[in-house]
């Protein structure tokens, strides 16, 4: 009896050639090549999936559609008002023209036009006279300031005054065409080639008191601001800065001090004026601190001393003890010669 023919090998995916020549050309092992497999399919599961899964589109009806639009215009027809427009939420305003009952401003009997003085016209008189409410107001305040009109020029330079106006009122002004000039003839200029003043009778008054041409000095450390405000360009402020710097040093010991005065800093005209007719008493000894017994709110109000100056003095004595002259002063180290040459008339030890 003949041999059975030998039986086929079963076939498996994991033998078909595909596996094979990945295991080959990628030196993958089974297992390996098996894992790659399932992310192949998987990946393409992932890309079918949705394609298939895919819900059906719904039907457009236009009909349906066309339908529900004209059962809403219907609706929005039945609901429009007659009157077309924006409906507002505030009530409607009506605004009739404004009618003016009266005049604006009480009226003024006109006078008949004769010789009159217009420094002596109240605002009715002017306007009487036909000049405009507002116009001679402003006209009497104007001569209330500049304390009265001069010349008829002046009164034509007025703001709002027409000039038919003016014309009507010129010829029965009591008043000069032009102002006078001065005459500079009669009244020729001093040596240091400035004029004099006019005379008392044309100047206007002045609530400032004029200030003496010819000044003598006086002691700077007695003087009161009423004194130094007769220095020209010395008002009441800076006076007072002068004398208040004086109080803080106790005494000014030279004129070369009052370039110090803040209000002064940037006023080298009036230093100079200062020093001219001021003087520093020979022999004068200002009023001094004891560096010893003086506290630090007694030492910093020296202005040559100041604060921080005023913490090292009172720790050099607390570490040190008292100062035995002045000239130990010397000793703090942020104390300059310049500095020391200053405070040295104003410190004392006893």
């Amino acid at each position: 009896m003949a041999p059975p023919p030998p039986s086929r090998p079963r076939w498996s995916w994991e033998n078909s050639a595909p596996m094979r020549w990945v295991r080959r050309s990628f030196g993958y092992s089974r297992g390996e090549a098996r894992g790659l497999a399932g992310l192949l399919v998987i990946m393409l599961l992932t890309i079918v999936a949705p394609i298939l899964l895919r819900p059906e589109l719904p039907t457009y009806l236009p009909a349906a559609d066309q339908k529900g639009v004209d059962e809403l215009a219907a609706q929005l027809k039945e609901h429009r008002t007659v009157e077309q427009g924006f409906a507002s939420r505030f009530p409607k305003r009506e605004y009739r023209k404004y009618e003016r009952r009266g005049p604006r401003y009480p009226a003024v009997p006109q006078v008949r036009l004769s010789p009159f003085d217009p420094n002596a016209l109240s605002a009715e008189g002017w306007e009487a006279r036909g000049v405009p409410h507002f116009v001679a107001a402003r006209m009497v305040k104007y001569c209330q300031a500049a304390g009265g009109f001069k010349a008829k020029a002046q009164v034509k330079k007025m703001y709002g005054l027409e000039d038919s106006v003016y014309q009507r009122l010129a010829p029965f002004m009591q008043l000069p065409e032009e102002a006078p000039k001065r005459d500079y003839a009669a009244n020729p200029p001093g040596t240091d080639g400035k004029f004099p003043p006019f005379a008392a009778g044309d100047a206007t008054a002045s609530k400032f008191p004029r200030k003496p041409r010819n000044l003598q000095p006086f002691d700077l450390n007695t003087a009161d601001t009423t004194q130094l405000m007769q220095i020209r360009g010395v008002g009441a402020g800076r006076a007072r800065w002068v004398v208040k710097y004086r109080n803080q040093l106790g005494g000014y010991v030279r004129e070369d001090q009052l370039d110090e005065v803040f209000v002064l800093r940037d006023a080298p005209d009036l230093r100079d004026s200062l020093k001219k007719y001021t003087f520093v008493a020979l022999g004068f000894a200002p009023k001094t601190v004891n560096v010893n017994t003086a506290s630090f709110d007694e030492l910093y109000l020296q202005p040559y001393i100041g604060k921080p100056r005023a913490r090292l003095i009172v720790a050099y004595r607390q570490q040190h003890g008292p100062f035995k002259s002045v000239e130990d002063l010397k000793q703090m180290p942020t104390l300059k010669p310049g500095d020391w040459e200053k405070m040295r008339p104003y410190v004392r030890c006893e």
